[in-house]
C-alpha cells in the first residue's frame, strides 16, 4: 500500500544550533487514527511542520502519496491543500478580526465562488460547534473557542490529513469528548488524522497506530493492537505504557482474565472483568461468604 505521506531520513537544525529531526522516517496509511507521543523537545512539533511544509528537512525527503514534494510556492500549495495543520496555541493561527473571516481565509485563496466559499465556511463552523459566532470577534473569544476556530478554518480546506498539534491541551472533558467524536466523524470518511498527546492512555484507547519519538527519532510506529501485548516495546521507545497494560497483566497472572486481547481503555477492563467466568475457587469463596 502507497503511505499517505512519508518523510524518509529527514534531518533539520534550528538557526541557534538546535537540532530537531536526526535521521527521522515517518509514514501515514490513509483514513486512519494516529497518535504522536514523545517528551517535550522529542521533535513532535518540528515533524507535524515538516508534514504541512513550514518546514523543510535539511536532508531528506518528504513524500506524498509516494510522489516527492516539491518545495517551491506551487508545490507547497499543492500540499498545504492536502494536509491542514493546526498549532497547539491558537493565537498562532488566527489573524482576522472575526471568526468567518478567519475561516473563509483559505478557501478564498483557492479562487473559490463565492458561494462556495460560504458554504465551506458554514459547514466548518458547524462541525466544531461554532455556527452561532460567526460574527463573532475573535479577541471576544474563549481559548478552547479559539482552538475550534482553528480547526474550523483547516476544515475549511477540506484536507486529506488533518495533524493536530496538542489537541486536548486546554481543554474541558465535555470539550475534548466533543473534539474526539468530530476526528472520528473526520476518520469515518476517508480523512487520515495524526495528533500529537502526552495522554498515553488516551493514545491507547483512540489511534489505530502509535508513533513515539525520541530525540529527533521517530524510534516507534506500530499497531495500537500489536503495542497493547508489547510492553517492552514501548519501554525501548523511551515511552511508558498505558497503566490498563499492567493492571490486566496482575489479572492475567492471578487467574481472572484471559491474556488476550488487551484491553486499551479502563472501560474495557472493566467490562472484561464484569463478563468474565467465575472460577471453581472464586464459587467456593462466594459460597462460603
Amino acid at each position: 500500500m502507497t503511505h499517505l505521506i512519508e518523510l524518509i531520513s529527514a534531518h533539520y537544525q534550528y538557526p541557534d544550533g538546535t537540532a530537531g529531526l536526526v535521521d527521522c522516517s515517518f509514514h501515514l496509511r490513509p483514513g486512519t487514527r494516529n497518535a504522536l507521543l514523545g517528551a517535550n523537545g522529542a521533535g513532535k512539533t518540528t515533524l507535524m511542520q515538516h508534514l504541512n511544509g513550514l518546514l523543510r528537512p535539511a536532508s531528506g525527503e518528504l513524500r506524498w502519496q509516494g510522489q516527492a514534494v516539491n518545495h517551491d510556492r506551487a508545490g507547497l500549495r499543492a500540499l498545504r491543500q492536502q494536509v491542514g495543520l493546526v498549532f497547539q496555541n491558537p493565537d498562532r493561527q488566527l489573524f482576522s478580526a472575526h471568526v468567518e473571516e478567519d475561516v473563509s481565509f483559505g478557501p478564498l485563496n483557492l479562487g473559490l465562488a463565492e458561494a462556495d466559499v460560504r458554504a465551506r465556511v458554514a459547514d466548518a463552523l458547524a462541525a466544531v460547534g461554532m455556527a452561532a459566532h460567526s460574527r463573532t470577534p475573535v479577541h471576544h473569544l474563549s481559548f478552547g473557542q479559539k482552538k475550534r476556530v482553528c480547526l474550523a478554518g483547516v476544515l475549511a480546506m477540506q484536507p486529506r490529513l488533518l495533524v493536530l498539534d496538542e489537541p486536548m491541551a486546554g481543554l474541558d472533558q465535555p470539550m475534548q469528548e466533543d473534539l474526539q467524536q468530530l476526528l472520528d466523524d473526520l476518520v469515518a470518511r476517508g480523512v487520515t488524522v495524526l495528533l500529537s498527546t502526552h495522554d498515553a492512555a488516551f493514545a491507547a484507547e483512540w489511534a489505530d497506530q502509535i508513533h513515539i519519538m525520541a530525540a529527533g527519532q521517530c524510534r516507534l510506529c506500530e499497531p495500537t493492537e500489536f503495542l497493547m501485548a508489547h510492553p517492552q516495546a514501548w519501554r525501548d521507545a523511551g515511552q511508558s505504557p498505558p497503566e490498563v497494560m499492567a493492571l490486566h497483566a496482575e489479572l492475567v497472572q492471578r487467574g481472572l482474565l484471559a491474556t488476550t486481547p488487551v484491553p486499551r481503555s479502563m472501560g474495557q477492563l472493566l467490562a472484561a472483568l464484569r463478563t468474565a467466568p467465575v472460577s471453581n475457587h472464586e464459587e467456593r469463596t462466594i459460597h462460603a461468604a
